[in-house]
């Protein structure tokens, strides 16, 4: 008779990505991006999404009014606040008030843990502690589900391990069903955080109460002590979205999630859904935040599967999981195998693979020689996989151009006094087979101008043109010793709204590089038509 599996221990997701994220040096969310963000992380299956203080300001106010037209699912959305004044009672408290107001089905109160928190900035004994945090609790929870953040716990509990334990008693005799034992400076270590946590459990025993754990990144060591709270029994983690935060941020909720669904057997997350839109979230959440994607950030960076080196490389092509330690498809991830002068044969076969070309060993060494010239000269095809697969057209002999350049030239420095507004304008000369095309266009500096009048002398003959934009476009001093002289790296990324590549043009003037970049990016999107 076959046993029955053991069941899993279901681990609660809490995402406080919209009020403790928000603290991060350069966020700023509109209310619109709260809603959005609260949505997409309800669709994914997180148990529980804080939205804020609503005693803070207006904006928190506006949220919480406005969620509840949403359809949030099995999501509970949190209203977050502290304990009451020192010298109040907790009905008569304006934040106490607020959180009521906020009619969210679940209320997260801070309080103090740590002895010498409570008597130097809360300057309260510690008996008066204990009162407002039970006191707070008790009013809270006769209004939602209650969870206690205990600030400072590993701290305080080190400085005195007694009163520490009172705080947490305190809370689940005022109503909390979970308490939340908090890394606030992010300084604990591993075993540090299981030996408390496994602590707590042990002075709370007496009580119906889940435990939780809430770790900052100050020591680069949040998912490790959040992972190793949950091992001597946490049931939730709180953290953020990228590990945006603070100081040094806040636990990377989507490393806490990828490692519990992937690595550890004996835990399920999200109600065991599949975890395929990970990377799309994180990206989403970057977007929304204006930040900069982090590309080497685990599991759903954009380097995170990303191979270079040619022995690597090498390994991949035989067994992927030689350098990677999960199949990216499984967090909505994808390999990427990248082209420098690091790079063996293995890395040129991997990519060239798509033209049917990777028998041909001696071609793949030419090729992989113009790869080494090129970058010499200050080429980087990283991230212009556009530019190498028409390198590699060229090296093959595969490549015919649309178009010839005939000439350009560009007019810089009109300007628009009434408006205040500096204009370039580019003329450009072009053949197309028997046809000379000529024309000209102004934009916001010269490089907008050339796109422009590239792209507009060339609709007549390749009308499929108009649908391609530029997204992105970068420049970087590959000399930077020849002063005004350097090499010049152009990066553009282009995008037809189906697809987005990037190219590169190396000059030693700035025009020179940006026109290379441009035309292999309209000779891409032509040779990709042609191909389909």
């Amino acid at each position: 008779m076959t046993a029955s599996p053991t069941p899993k221990t279901p681990i609660s997701i809490y995402d406080t990505t919209l009020r403790d994220g928000s603290q991060g040096e350069g966020v700023s969310f509109s209310l619109q991006d709260k809603l959005n963000i609260a949505v997409r992380l309800a669709e994914i299956g997180i148990e529980f999404v804080e939205g804020g203080y609503p005693l803070s300001n207006e904006k928190d106010v506006a949220f919480f009014e406005q969620i509840r037209k949403f359809d949030m699912g099995k999501t509970k959305v949190c209203a977050f606040g502290m304990t009451r004044r020192r010298s109040m009672k907790a009905e008569d408290d304006p934040g106490m008030k607020a959180l009521v107001a906020a009619q969210t089905p679940c209320c997260t109160l801070v309080g103090k843990t740590w002895d010498y928190h409570v008597t130097e900035v809360l300057r309260a004994t510690l008996d008066e502690n204990l009162d407002m945090i039970g006191e707070s609790g008790a009013f809270l929870a006769k209004h939602s589900e209650l969870i206690y953040d205990a600030e400072h716990f590993f701290d305080g509990y080190r400085a005195n391990p007694e009163y520490a334990i009172k705080t947490l008693r305190a809370a689940a005799m005022g109503g909390a069903k979970w308490l939340v034992l908090c890394d606030t400076n992010g300084g604990s270590l591993p075993e540090q955080i299981a030996e408390i946590t496994r602590a707590a459990r042990e002075g709370l025993a007496d009580f119906d109460v889940e435990f939780g754990i809430h770790c900052h990144n100050d020591s680069e060591l949040a998912v490790a002590n959040s992972l190793a709270s949950v091992d001597a029994g946490a049931t939730q983690v709180q953290g953020t979205i990228n590990g945006i935060g603070e100081r040094c941020g806040n636990v990377d909720l989507i490393a806490i999630i990828a490692n519990l669904s992937l690595k550890k057997p004996d835990y399920e997350v999200l109600g065991g859904r599949s975890l395929t839109s990970l990377t799309e979230l994180s990206r989403f959440v970057y977007e929304t935040a204006n930040l900069q994607w982090r590309n080497n950030q685990p599991f759903v960076g954009q380097s995170a599967f990303a191979h270079k080196g040619g022995m690597h490389v090498h390994a991949i092509n035989k067994a992927a999981s030689t350098y990677e330690h999960i199949d990216p498809a499984l967090v909505g991830n994808e390999r990427r195998i990248l082209v420098s002068e690091l790079s063996g044969r293995s890395n040129i076969e991997a990519i060239a693979g798509k033209h049917n070309l990777a028998d041909d060993k001696e071609l793949m060494n030419q090729i992989l020689a113009e790869v080494v010239r090129l970058e010499n000269q200050g080429y980087q095809f990283e991230s212009a996989t556009a530019s190498f697969d028409l390198l590699i057209k060229r090296v093959s002999g595969k490549f015919k151009p649309h178009f010839e350049t005939i000439k350009y030239r560009i007019v810089a420095g009109d300007r628009d006094v009434e408006n205040n507004v500096a204009f370039a304008e580019a003329i450009i000369k072009l053949k197309v087979g028997d046809t000379m095309w000529f024309d000209a266009a102004e934009g916001h500096g010269p490089v907008n101008a050339l796109d422009a009048g590239l792209r507009k002398a060339l609709t007549g003959a390749y009308p499929q043109l108009s649908e391609i934009s530029l997204i992105d476009y970068k420049v970087r001093v590959v000399d930077s010793a020849s002063g005004t002289a350097a090499s010049i790296r152009v990066n553009i990324e282009s995008t037809d709204g189906k697809e987005t590549w990037g190219t590169i043009g190396v000059s030693d003037n700035i025009i020179e590089a940006s026109w290379k970049a441009l035309v292999d990016s309209v000779e891409y999107k032509l040779h990709k038509e042609a191909a389909g």
